[in-house]
């Protein structure tokens, strides 16, 4: 994972997919693991990742809290690349595209 060390870490860019791999969602929370459990429950059942089922987490990124400006800069560089970019970008960490919610369960 690219990790910034600076600060406590608070902010996070992450790309969300769905079972098949077929769809990619780019985003930016400050807590990471109420964000997936949003997700994964269709808080917001309009939403594009409720339409299209993203709710598989395969990439983050964390900046302490003195970054929030970077994390979101970040977000809105990810999302400008074109898909083959974005693959290339989420297997550097994740060669696999394995689903890495495990380590981000929501408990509360």
């Amino acid at each position: 994972m690219h990790e910034l060390n600076e600060g406590i870490y608070k902010f996070y860019v992450y790309i969300l997919t769905n079972k098949n791999r077929t769809v990619l969602y780019t985003g930016v929370t400050g807590n990471l693991h109420q964000r997936l459990y949003q997700h994964v429950n269709k808080i917001n059942p309009y939403s594009f990742t409720a339409k299209y089922n993203t709710c598989f987490l395969i990439y983050y990124e964390r900046f302490g809290w003195i970054q929030q400006a970077q994390a979101i800069e970040r977000e809105k560089e990810i999302k400008l690349l074109k898909r083959d970019k974005k693959i290339e970008l989420i297997r550097s960490i994740n060669p696999n595209l394995e689903f890495f919610n495990h380590l981000f369960e929501y408990i509360g």
